[in-house]
């Protein structure tokens, strides 16, 4: 019956995920990154649109043509000499691309689809160690469902990228330093079959994205963190006599994993140094002159990163009102939530079944966050400005909501106080389903494109283009890698799945036409105009011209 009732809550969780994460999934407008994906998924190349000459949209667009002829190879060619990013992830893509022919029309949610299905098999996952790392049900439970409404991983689920496949190789890797923790607290050995999944899972990570390296290094903290406490719980049970750390069996088969990793990481240098385009597609990181803006960034910026695990509602929304209101919203949860949630966090730590547990996934948070703050302030480079690169320790902070959310489920009254302040009293299990209805709501709000909205906005654009121009268009920019090649294609992809919209839907955009037809097709309502004057505007909105010029480094430099 238990199990039955465990099954039950999985599915449901799975259920909300799924819909979640395939709602409106291609109704948002790609960005850059995410052509990229789609192109070399397909093994294509950028290569092949023609620079400094004026070029047709089916030219821009064909990179995003489907080849059944093009097979893993091309994909490895193309990627490893135009990217920066590891293969394994386009592999799979590439496969998935096969399996299913992607169309014109269907392209691109075919292309979101792998991500999020593979966000929604997290979901298990998660449930799956928490109740590992924990022993305890509730505890994965709380996380499965966390997993399923948390905005941040619907945000990332909805892109054609590859970081819910990151998440879920974090999730593998976070199961085997669980099991070391805890072999670690019972002076025994690592199994070799762990210490082998290890090495494979971690060579994968990097093999998928570079950043998983950010993740073995907060695993690296973690570890060192418990070695700490056990040292010193040994050290007060033996007289003050200080043990030799090399005693714990377990050291040996750790250097092991470090080794296997650090070899299958190694493979991956040669191939990133050689790449050209690696500084160039990085540099919006680099910090330049640092103003005193520039310095208080990263805090600011990792805050929100924060608070969109579990709070997100529309402060994306064109409508001022709703704005504000949402900001205000997110304050009182905010305010309300978090004294609830660090009394909960304390009481985990003192507990001896979530203590281990607490430990390791809060060492594993905390360093990955040092990590990102040096980067910032120490080499430069600041990872806080891409949201998207939390996935390196987002199941990590899960884990630490999951059971976080179990000790206030399982405490009959929680108290919400800011210092002398009259106290909010609730029910433990009313204050997590208000939590989790916030996370389902702020998931909403992500799907609906109220939140996390993409950084380019082709489709508000094209109306503005089509209103002012009245003649033949001509879009250019400069190009110095292939994200001006995707800011092109944006513009000409939604160009073109706006002329294949209705006849209402396009002349909306003509607000000099009035004559319209309120059903059919584009082509019937060209066909009814009948006026010179309108047939000419029409043809005025036919597809842009579109122009890449070579951004030369050597050109003089134009005075204002």
């Amino acid at each position: 019956m238990i199990k039955n009732k465990q099954l039950l809550l999985i599915l449901l969780w799975m259920a909300i995920a799924l819909m979640l994460r395939f709602a409106n999934l291609d109704s948002k407008p790609l960005w850059t990154d995410e052509f990229s994906t789609l192109v070399f998924s397909l093994g294509n190349s950028f290569r092949g649109v023609p620079i400094d000459r004026a070029i047709d949209l089916p030219t821009l667009l064909q990179p995003l043509q489907f080849r059944p002829d093009a097979g893993i190879g091309d994909v490895l060619n193309h990627l490893l000499l135009e990217s920066n990013h590891p293969p394994v992830y386009f592999m799979l893509a590439h496969w998935w691309m096969q399996l299913f022919g992607p169309t014109e029309d269907s392209l691109v949610w075919i292309g979101r689809s792998l991500p999020a299905l593979l966000g929604a098999i997290s979901v298990p996952a998660i449930y799956f160690l928490g109740k590992f790392a924990f022993n305890s049900r509730l505890v994965g439970q709380c996380a499965a469902a966390m997993m399923a409404v948390s905005p941040y991983g619907i945000y990332l689920a909805q892109e054609a990228r590859h970081y819910t496949l990151g998440i879920l190789l974090v999730i593998a890797s976070l199961f085997c330093l669980t099991l070391a923790g805890k072999k670690l607290q019972q002076r025994a050995p690592l199994p070799v079959w762990a210490v082998l999944l290890w090495i494979v899972v971690n060579c994968l990570g990097i093999a998928s994205h570079y950043f998983f390296v950010l993740t073995l290094c907060a695993e690296a903290i973690a570890l060192i963190a418990v070695i700490w406490l056990e040292f010193n719980q040994k050290l007060a049970t033996s007289n003050n006599q200080p043990p030799n750390i090399w005693q714990f069996q377990i050291i040996w088969r750790l250097l092991a994993v470090a080794l296997g990793t650090l070899a299958g990481g190694l493979v991956w240098v040669p191939v990133f140094l050689s790449n050209k385009y690696g500084s160039e597609l990085t540099n919006w990181l680099v910090s330049g002159d640092r103003t005193f803006v520039d310095w208080i960034a990263p805090i600011f910026q990792a805050l929100a990163g924060w608070i969109t695990v579990v709070s997100l509602l529309p402060v994306e929304s064109p409508n001022l009102a709703v704005v504000a209101g949402s900001a205000i919203g997110m304050a009182i949860f905010l305010l309300w939530a978090l004294p609830i949630l660090f009394g909960a966090l304390k009481n985990s730590l003192k507990a001896p079944n979530t203590h281990l547990g607490t430990v390791i996934f809060g060492g594993f948070v905390l360093g990955a966050i040092f990590l990102f703050f040096s980067f910032a302030y120490i080499l430069g480079i600041d990872l806080t400005r891409g949201p998207r690169y939390n996935f390196v320790y987002f199941p990590g902070a899960i884990l630490l909501l999951g059971v976080i959310l179990a000790v206030i489920y399982s405490t009959p009254t929680v108290k919400s106080r800011w210092f002398n302040l009259p106290a909010v009293e609730i029910s433990g299990k009313k204050a997590v389903m208000l939590i989790l209805a916030m996370g389902f709501v702020s998931g909403v709000t992500v799907n609906s494109n109220l939140g996390y909205r993409k950084y380019y906005k082709p489709d508000l654009l094209i109306p503005i283009i089509r209103e002012v121009s009245k003649v033949p268009v001509l879009i250019g920019t400069t190009q110095n890698t292939h994200v001006e090649i995707g800011e092109l294609m944006g513009i000409g992809l939604e160009w073109e799945r706006r002329k294949k919209g209705s006849a209402a839907d396009f002349v909306t955009d003509l607000t000099d036409v009035t004559d319209v037809r309120k059903k059919g097709s584009a082509a019937d309502f060209v066909a009814d105009v009948t006026d010179v004057r309108k047939k000419e505007e029409v043809k005025a909105f036919e597809s842009p011209r579109f122009l890449l010029v070579k951004q030369r480094r050597d050109a003089p430099e134009i005075v204002a």
